[in-house]
């Protein structure tokens, strides 16, 4: 372990000024406020976990804050940081061999000792050098964690590189995170954008008729009340959506999002028995591109494992969504972004 893995996506997916950065992280933040019907008044003092996007901050930025003014600061001195592998093939999930992190706005070092407990469990692999700096899901959260960490010298981080782990692997991750959940000092971020659609990224499903959601994240409103159990009924979908179609009856990004919703609706309790099946049925049957599929699938086992003979469980509030444009035509795309908290049971 040696070395400060360097910040390579400051100056292009985001700003390399310290003043800069900081200005635009808060205002992102101060932006955020409660939402009554949610029961969101940040910082979550349950909070446990968050999913939060990983995109160019001019995009992503504003969506992720919603997750991290969640964070109840005070008391965490650990973050574990889940992400998925974009530009090298990993069969497995991978530690960093670096002893800090670099940030525009400091560094933030690396649980050596928790680190090298992971990787006596032979589970992992160690992550090239090239792979930890080429990887942008882990970087993007960078400065937002060391922002609200800010003065505290006593924060950690562990980063995880989650790639195509077999469902046997993934369990036994969970497994060996069992115990870092535990342990109340302990926070995780699940580094995940959603639906990327659009022929540059072969994906082009298409709902031809939506119902009203039934739990729209804000900004987003249904004008019809719905059950709940709406929402989870499979309706027909095609598979690629075809581009001669220049005036589709329900707009493409309307279609995108109430996908991104079933996604959501399935995360809401993932405890539940059953949760990681209904997961990867979402997903084999939509084909959507969520990008962090993986470390939410860890995250889930984990809750399973954890909660497994406990009569109240964690819960997801998903407290915002947002497109990074509207797909009108088969020619368009987009990427959406995703923000949710897992509370623990008071």
């Amino acid at each position: 372990m040696s070395g400060v893995r360097e910040a390579t996506h400051a100056g292009s997916w985001y700003t390399s000024s310290r003043s800069g950065l900081r200005n635009q992280l808060s205002q992102n933040l101060s932006a955020v406020k409660p939402i009554s019907t949610l029961d969101y008044d940040p910082p979550v003092s349950n909070a446990k976990a968050i999913i939060a996007p990983h995109a160019g901050y001019s995009y992503s930025g504003p969506a992720a804050a919603w997750a991290y003014a969640a964070v109840p600061t005070e008391k965490i001195k650990r973050v574990f940081l889940l992400g998925p592998s974009h530009h090298a093939y990993l069969p497995g999930v991978a530690l960093s061999k670096f002893e800090a992190y670099e940030t525009p706005l400091g560094d933030i070092p690396l649980d050596i000792d928790t680190i090298d407990e992971l990787r006596a469990t032979g589970i992992f692999s160690d992550m090239k050098s090239s792979t930890d700096e080429d990887e942008h899901s882990l970087e993007m959260h960078l400065p937002y964690i060391r922002l609200i960490f800010q003065g505290r010298d006593d924060l950690k981080l562990v980063p995880i590189l989650v790639g195509h782990p077999s469902a046997s692997t993934s369990v036994k991750l969970s497994e060996a995170l069992a115990k870092y959940w535990q342990d109340d000092e302990t926070f995780f971020v699940i580094s995940s954008d959603f639906c990327h659609w659009g022929s540059r990224f072969s994906c082009t499903p298409y709902y031809s008729n939506v119902p009203p959601l039934a739990n729209p994240v804000p900004p987003v409103k249904s004008s019809t009340s719905v059950t709940s159990s709406t929402l989870t009924q499979p309706l027909e979908l095609v598979k690629k959506f075809s581009s001669a179609s220049s005036n589709p009856d329900v707009p493409i990004w309307k279609s995108i999002e109430y996908m991104d919703h079933e996604g959501m609706d399935l995360l809401r309790k993932p405890g539940e028995e059953g949760a990681v099946e209904k997961w990867h049925g979402y997903l084999d049957r939509t084909k959507n591109t969520i990008c962090g599929r993986n470390p939410i699938t860890v995250l889930l086992n984990l809750v399973q494992l954890v909660y497994k003979d406990q009569p109240v469980k964690p819960e997801f509030t998903f407290v915002r969504y947002e497109q990074s444009s509207r797909c009108v035509t088969g020619k368009d795309s987009s990427v959406s972004y995703v923000s949710g908290v897992l509370r623990l049971p008071q």
